[in-house]
């Protein structure tokens, strides 16, 4: 589907973003883990989400929705039952990864399978750390799905540096560390995202400049209630639209605003973005509060290489913001991104070769200048999510507009995008 976007005058009026994706994730299997009853509040509406579920329900686990709140009655300690079939995980790696890591404890064989995209991205990172546990995986040669894992093996905890920051890889540790006695410690020298460790409460320490996680049985998780803020994430594209926007302001409410996630904030305040954080509140372990956003005048910065790991996902909308604002764009040290939905360093750079920019691509990142010369771009979204959102949103701040095909993509996160989009546009 082609989706065609004309230039805007003003943004004005109030959002609510869907549920986090990330803390939605995790509300899903912490819930489904636990025994009994739990709710979950504002979870988000996009496919990962469902495909996480769709993964839960098929091991026995039951989810009622209920008046905006799903019902989650849970299975407990080791008490899921052998799907019938592979689990398919869709487009999401989070639903994979974190899988993954309750899979390798439980008494049955499993499979996950993906969608074509989720099929070429990397899984070894995981398999290593719960294979060092005593866990049975493979995986296609590349390291890639399926994945196979073995039930009714005896795992033991390790002591476990993350070689790249990654909440993923992270996380998948964590829960396979949940089914232990003794305890797991996985260590972090740069700090990623963190809702795994503050959702269950588990222990922190800190030696030598690293980040320790603790993590054993007796953090596993109890039935209770989740409270989802809206998704950062998601909310980010909406960030340089109004900033960059003459005579805007915008108010996105109760998103989260955790530490390890504003990193996009960071650089757009860098910039020159007037941004301030209001309402804050503290629910399920996590930080959420209402942001106010006003017209700006942004100036690129040098982006630091500790942030990188924080702001990953937003980089795709951070470049949109580099377009309009003043000076080069630069950014290193985000090969990840090679590893996403599409090859994301590759597609921004495609895309802004189309504006006849200055663009030139490292492998780790890409920095571009220049002028805009081509008026009416069609720009490719690669099938990504966050490729599409953020060259629409550029389409919208250019000229003329621009156009995006494969715009369907959007619903993996957000498939209220262009609803969103036409409540603020004036």
């Amino acid at each position: 589907m082609e989706q065609s976007f004309n230039k805007i005058n003003r943004i004005k009026g109030t959002l609510n973003i869907p549920g986090d994706k990330s803390i939605s994730h995790r509300s899903v299997i912490f819930s489904s883990l636990a025994e009994g009853k739990s709710v979950i509040y504002n979870l988000g509406n996009g496919e990962d989400v469902k495909s996480t579920i769709s993964c839960f329900a098929a091991m026995g686990v039951e989810f009622i929705p209920g008046n905006a709140s799903l019902i989650v009655n849970g299975c407990g300690y080791k008490k899921f039952i052998k799907p019938l079939a592979p689990l398919f995980a869709g487009n999401s790696g989070t639903t994979t990864r974190l899988l993954t890591g309750v899979l390798v404890n439980q008494n049955f064989d499993s499979e996950i399978t993906g969608d074509e995209s989720l099929s070429n991205r990397p899984m070894k990172r995981i398999i290593t750390p719960l294979t060092q546990m005593g866990a049975k995986i493979s995986a296609a040669s590349n390291g890639t799905l399926p994945i196979k894992i073995s039930g009714s093996q005896k795992l033991h905890p390790i002591d476990y540096e993350l070689p790249l920051a990654s909440a993923q890889v992270k996380s998948s540790v964590i829960l396979s560390g949940l089914h232990l006695e003794d305890e797991t410690k996985v260590i972090e020298k740069t700090e990623s995202r963190d809702h795994t460790e503050r959702m269950l409460g588990l222990k922190i320490s800190n030696k030598d400049g690293s980040k320790i996680i603790h993590v054993s049985k007796k953090n596993y998780p109890s039935a209770g209630e989740y409270i989802v803020p809206g998704d950062i994430s998601t909310a980010a594209f909406f960030l340089p639209l109004a900033l960059l926007t003459h005579n805007s302001e915008l108010l996105i409410k109760n998103v989260s605003i955790n530490e390890t996630r504003i990193g996009i904030i960071t650089i757009l305040k860098s910039m020159g973005g007037n941004i301030t954080a209001e309402n804050i509140k503290h629910n399920s372990g996590e930080i959420s509060g209402d942001l106010l956003l006003k017209s700006s005048s942004l100036k690129n910065i040098e982006i630091p290489r500790h942030i990188i790991p924080n702001i990953i996902d937003e980089i795709p909308i951070l470049a949109v913001a580099g377009v309009i604002a003043d000076g080069k764009f630069s950014i290193r040290n985000a090969k990840e991104l090679r590893g996403k939905e599409s090859d994301r360093i590759s597609a921004v750079c495609y895309n802004l070769k189309l504006l006849g920019l200055n663009v030139t691509e490292f492998e780790d990142g890409f920095e571009f200048d220049g002028v805009i010369k081509n008026q009416y771009p069609v720009f490719d979204s690669f099938g990504d999510h966050r490729i599409a959102m953020s060259f629409g949103i550029l389409s919208l701040l250019l000229s003329n507009g621009g156009k995006i095909n494969n715009f369907n993509s959007v619903n993996i996160s957000n498939p209220d995008f262009i609803k969103q989009l036409k409540t603020i546009s004036r």
